[in-house]
């Protein structure tokens, strides 16, 4: 259920028709815009009339959402939300890079990584501590000593820090570093971890399942919406199907899907939706192009040797060239970057 309370509507007003839908059974969230409040009710669908919220004073109009999504629809906050970090706004008018490493592996790579995509342009540097990977065998990351080296060289650069978070004992560390907390592919349905990130109050990334439908991407964001964090962000990141010629297929079209589904805004990782760097490029061009807000990229200063990741890594001067050309695309869209 979505009330949508008349502009000018008193606190008073807004107050009586919470304290109404508490009364029928309802959760309600509340979304404060330019214009109007929204009241999100979570509850019951049993047999009720819209009607009777409409007439209450200080009420615009009240629908029914049939979606199984309610908080992440897009009749929540019609206007869509905005993820501002300090000076960072994230589903703005401007599009937002996130870019560096798969994975921390020294203090030189970081600084060199930060320096890197500062000069190119990005607002965030990326970096993982904590690495899920396939093998047992393959590198898992610097733990905390990683995150205190990604933040140092994030804060001499004057960017801000998205890092993975992949277990609930995870957060309070994770909080301490980074601005923007990861929730990885594998992740994505780990209903306790995105209960747990539903009460902090901070950013979160939350990317696409390989294997999930859109409407499970988002049904995974409500999770983290009902606990009252209204700060997430979506990643396409590409899902698996038969083709092997890239590592995953990168699903351009799930970003003017769910710009039309949900409020939250909508970033593209063409390194993981590819696998190749050869074609990160024209896919981070493609999703600037279909809407995306931002893009989370692989960069290192020799990917070649990168510990992790590095077929999918873009070098420097690969890098500073995509953000050149997705400038141009974006302000052909209508966007700055």
């Amino acid at each position: 259920m979505v009330v949508v309370m008349q502009e000018g509507a008193t606190e008073a007003q807004t107050e009586a028709v919470i304290r109404r839908l508490v009364e029928m059974g309802f959760t309600v969230h509340r979304s404060t815009g330019v214009r109007h409040t929204v009241l999100g009710g979570v509850g019951p669908m049993d047999d009720f009339d819209p009607v009777a919220l409409e007439v209450m004073d200080g009420v615009k109009e009240a629908h029914r959402i049939v979606s199984p999504y309610k908080l992440a629809s897009r009749h929540f906050r019609p206007g869509g939300t905005t993820v501002r970090i300090g000076n960072v706004e994230i589903g703005g008018h401007k599009l937002v890079a996130m870019a560096g490493p798969c994975s921390v592996e020294t203090e030189e790579q970081i600084e060199a990584s930060a320096e890197i995509v500062a000069s190119a342009g990005a607002q965030v540097i990326r970096g993982g501590a904590f690495k899920p990977r396939s093998s047992p065998y393959s590198f898992q990351g610097l733990g905390e000593k990683g995150l205190r080296i990604l933040r140092a060289a994030a804060s001499r650069n004057g960017l801000l820090v998205v890092s993975e978070v992949m277990d609930q004992v995870q957060i309070p560390l994770l909080t301490e570093y980074a601005d923007i907390l990861q929730v990885g592919a594998r992740n994505m349905q780990n209903f306790n971890l995105l209960r747990e990130l539903g009460n902090l109050r901070k950013p979160i990334l939350l990317k696409r399942g390989i294997a999930a439908t859109i409407e499970e991407l988002l049904l995974s964001a409500e999770y983290i919406l009902s606990g009252g964090n209204y700060q997430v962000i979506l990643c396409e990141r590409g899902i698996r199907t038969f083709e092997t010629s890239t590592r995953n297929t990168m699903d351009i079209a799930a970003i003017p899907v769910l710009r039309r589904l949900t409020h939250l805004p909508v970033i593209a990782d063409p390194s993981h939706g590819t696998g190749k760097r050869d074609y990160v490029v024209p896919m981070a061009r493609a999703a600037v192009a279909a809407g995306a807000d931002g893009l989370l990229v692989e960069v290192h200063p020799d990917p070649d040797h990168a510990f992790s990741d590095g077929a999918q890594t873009l070098s420097p001067d690969q890098f500073t060239d995509m953000m050149e050309q997705v400038r141009a695309i974006a302000a052909a869209v209508g966007r700055a970057a």
